[in-house]
């Protein structure tokens, strides 16, 4: 979360959310898996209510280092930026295999077991999230070759 306040945020959200759906849980994925999608589901949920990666505020003028920071910061910034809307315009299972893979580093495998379906299904799911995002973001191989 980058945010020590949001992630206990987070954290609370997610416990509330098991107490909740515990009563429903079926034991057809174990039970870390479950709890891990809850936490992934809240975290995702928070980053969208603030607004994903916050207010970037550059106000140190007189120090030329510290404005080089901040541009490379505010810099990254809209790169987050950027990536978060190119994620937010994949379809839901596109952007949950990506993020479970490239952000948590989960293994196909139990990527698969959580989502319900093949590891297969997963790297294929994963390939085509991984070329639409670099399409998004980079333009596609078409435009690269005139």
């Amino acid at each position: 979360m980058g945010d020590r306040h949001d992630a206990e945020d987070v954290a609370q959200e997610a416990y509330i959310r098991v107490f909740r759906g515990l009563a429903g849980f079926r034991g057809e994925a174990q039970f870390e898996t479950w709890l891990y999608r809850i936490v992934a589901n809240a975290a995702i949920t928070h980053l969208r209510r603030r607004g994903r990666f916050g207010e970037l505020s550059i106000d140190r003028e007189d120090d030329p280092v510290e404005m080089v920071a901040d541009v490379r910061v505010a810099e990254q910034a809209a790169d987050r930026e950027e990536l978060s809307r190119a994620l937010a315009e994949l379809p839901v299972s596109l952007r949950s295999v990506v993020v479970l893979k490239d952000v948590y580093g989960m293994p196909h495998k139990e990527i698969a077991d959580l989502l319900g379906t093949t590891e297969g299904a997963v790297k294929v799911r994963l390939h085509r999230a991984r070329r639409r995002l670099k399409e998004r973001l980079f333009g596609s191989e078409d435009q690269d070759e005139v």
